[in-house]
């Protein structure tokens, strides 16, 4: 049974910073494309950041490029996601999502597994 499980969420005042990981279980992720997806309230999922094929390539939303980063590591089989600079519409929850290697590369929002979810809250 495949298990994403986030961490790391929480309250911080803009321009601040917060570390999310997620902790994978029941998948290998190294051959997984990777990435992190949000949802603000009232909005569509968004799809956030992505590694593609262990590292071949890497894809930021336009709105969090320059202050996020994306990481993934194969030995402890988990996903960190790096959010600086954090702005009030960055607020939502955020997922940790997998998605199996195939022909095609997805944006995040529609990969395969996602997790539960952790809350970000940025206030201005």
């Amino acid at each position: 049974q495949v298990r994403l499980v986030e961490s790391g969420g929480g309250s911080v005042q803009a321009g601040g910073s917060l570390r999310l990981s997620c902790a994978a279980s029941g998948v290998d992720l190294g051959n997984h494309h990777v990435g992190w997806v949000r949802q603000a309230p009232g909005k569509e999922r968004e799809g956030v950041a992505a590694i593609y094929h262990v590292g071949l390539s890497t894809h930021y939303a336009a709105s969090v490029k320059g202050r996020f980063t994306i990481s993934q590591d194969g030995a402890k089989n988990t996903i960190d996601l790096q959010m600086n600079s954090l702005k009030p519409e960055d607020t939502g929850i955020y997922y940790c999502a997998a998605e199996p290697f195939g022909d095609r590369w997805p944006d995040p929002s529609r990969f395969a597994y996602r997790g539960q979810g952790t809350q970000v809250t940025v206030s201005s």
